[in-house]
C-alpha cells in the first residue's frame, strides 16, 4: 500500500517516471492485504491525527482522485467511529489523550457509562468508568480496493511494476546507484525509496540504516452472530479484544475478504458479521508463519471478553480467520520517514506499527513532494524522520491496537 501510494503520487502529481520493484505480485503476505483496514483519529501524536484528517480528507474523494477513465474506485467507507473503553485504572488515560486530539482537531467525545448505555444500548459498561468515540472520521472501509485503485492509477500514469526481489545495493559514495535483485539484474534511478513493509530492515541495513522493525503476527476472526448491534463502532475493549461489524453495520456479506479468504455466493451471512482480534500472547515471535491462526487466542481471550462486553454474544461462531503481519516498529510504534541518513538519494518509509494503511494516502502524497521539491506539504512529516532512532529520540504512539 505505501509504495503503491508513493509510486501512484510521484507519477500522477509530479511526472516522474516510476518504477516499483515488487518481490510478490500477489501481495499475498503483505500487511496491506491482510490488515482490518480501519481508519480513525484517536492518535496519541499530531502527526498521526494529522495524517489521518488528510487522509481521510482523501477517501472521501477517493472516486474521484484515483478515477481511471470512468473506472472509479468504490471503497464502502462506514464512518461509524472507533470507542475506545476504559475502566477506572485507564479512565484519567482517556481523558489525557483526549485533550492532544481536540487540540489537533479530531472530534472526539468522551462519554461516561450511562451515555454509553443510551446510545448503545447492548454494550454492558457495568464495569466501565468512560469511552471515547470518534463521532465524525473514524471507521472502516474496503483496504485491497484501495490498495488496487493506487495501483490501476499509478500504472495509467505510466508508473511500471516489475516482479524483482531486491537483495542489495550499489552506492558510489553517498549516491546509491542502483538496485540489484536476487537474478542479478540492477536497476538504475535518480532516485531510490525502501517501502518493503516488515521486510524493510534488512535493506535498510546494507544502507547503513538500523532499523528495529519487524513482522509481527495479527490473528483476525470472521465473526457470524444471530445478533444486530444497530450503530456498532469500532470497540476496543479494555482487555485490548477489539470488534467492528464487517459491511454496514454487521449486516452486510464480507464484501473484500483478504487474500487466501475466499467466499462464494452460496456463503452468505445468516446473520451479521464481525470481525475481532487482540493483542498477541506470550513473547510475540518474529514474523511466525501466517498459515497457522491461533484459534486459542479466540477461545481463551477473545470470546469470553465479547461475551463480556456484549451479552448477545453468547451465541457467536467463528466463520472464519486470517493472519497478517504488522510492520512493528520496536522503538516507538511510529512509522519511519524521509531521508536515509548520509545519502543523497534514498528514502525509507516503513514501521508504521498497525497504522500504515489508513495512512497511505498522506503519506504517499507527503513523501512525493519531499523527494521532487524538498517540502512536506499539508502534513509536516519530518517527525517521523529515521534520524530519530541514531538519537535516541522515540516519538511513541500510545494508541497502538
Amino acid at each position: 500500500m505505501i509504495g503503491s501510494a508513493i509510486a501512484c503520487f510521484l507519477a500522477r502529481d509530479h511526472g516522474a517516471r516510476v518504477t516499483v520493484l515488487e518481490r510478490d505480485p500477489t501481495f499475498a503476505r503483505a500487511s496491506s492485504s491482510l490488515s482490518a483496514s480501519s481508519i480513525r483519529q484517536q492518535f496519541s501524536t499530531p502527526v498521526n491525527i494529522a495524517l489521518s484528517r488528510a487522509s481521510l480528507d482523501f477517501l472521501r474523494r477517493a472516486h474521484e482522485e484515483l478515477a481511471v477513465g470512468e473506472d472509479r474506485p468504490a471503497l464502502g467507507f462506514v464512518e461509524a467511529g472507533y470507542l475506545y473503553l476504559a475502566s477506572a485504572a485507564g479512565a484519567e488515560t482517556l481523558r489525557e489523550l483526549h485533550g492532544v486530539q481536540a487540540a489537533h482537531g479530531a472530534d472526539v467525545r468522551l462519554l461516561d457509562p450511562d451515555d454509553l448505555t443510551r446510545r448503545w444500548p447492548w454494550l454492558n459498561s457495568d464495569d466501565i468508568a468512560l469511552g471515547s468515540w470518534g463521532a465524525r472520521g473514524e471507521g472502516w472501509f474496503d483496504g485491497p480496493a484501495l490498495h488496487a485503485a493506487l495501483r490501476r492509477k499509478a500504472r495509467a500514469c505510466g508508473a511500471r511494476y516489475v516482479a524483482a526481489d531486491v537483495s542489495r545495493w550499489e552506492t558510489v559514495g553517498t549516491r546509491v546507484a542502483a538496485a540489484v535483485a536476487s537474478d542479478g539484474q540492477r536497476w538504475h534511478a535518480s532516485h531510490f525509496v525502501v517501502a518493503a513493509g516488515a521486510w524493510s530492515a534488512p535493506l535498510a541495513a546494507q544502507l547503513g540504516l538500523a532499523l528495529p522493525v519487524m513482522a509481527k503476527k495479527r490473528d483476525v476472526f470472521v465473526l457470524e452472530s444471530p445478533a444486530v448491534l444497530p450503530g456498532c463502532p469500532l470497540v476496543i475493549d479494555p482487555s485490548g479484544v477489539w470488534l467492528r461489524p464487517e459491511g454496514a453495520l454487521g449486516n452486510e456479506d464480507l464484501a473484500s475478504p483478504p487474500a487466501g479468504l475466499a467466499r462464494g455466493p452460496s456463503q452468505r451471512a445468516r446473520g451479521a458479521v464481525f470481525l475481532a482480534g487482540a493483542p498477541p500472547r506470550g513473547d510475540d515471535p518474529d514474523e511466525p508463519p501466517l498459515d497457522v491462526v491461533d484459534h486459542g487466542l479466540f477461545e481463551q481471550v477473545i470470546w469470553p471478553a465479547l461475551a463480556h462486553r456484549v451479552p448477545a454474544f453468547e451465541a457467536l461462531r467463528v466463520r472464519s480467520a486470517w493472519a497478517g503481519y504488522y510492520e512493528m516498529n520496536a522503538f516507538d510504534h511510529n512509522g519511519v520517514v524521509g531521508d536515509i541518513p548520509d545519502l543523497d538519494n534514498a528514502c525509507i518509509a516503513c514501521g508504521f506499527s498497525g497504522h500504515g494503511m489508513q495512512h497511505a494516502p498522506a503519506l504517499g502524497q507527503g513523501l512525493a513532494r519531499w523527494i521532487t521539491q524538498r517540502q512536506w506539504g499539508a502534513v509536516d512529516l519530518s517527525p517521523l524522520a529515521p534520524q530519530r532512532i541514531a538519537l535516541g529520540r522515540p516519538l511513541v504512539e500510545r494508541n497502538v491496537i
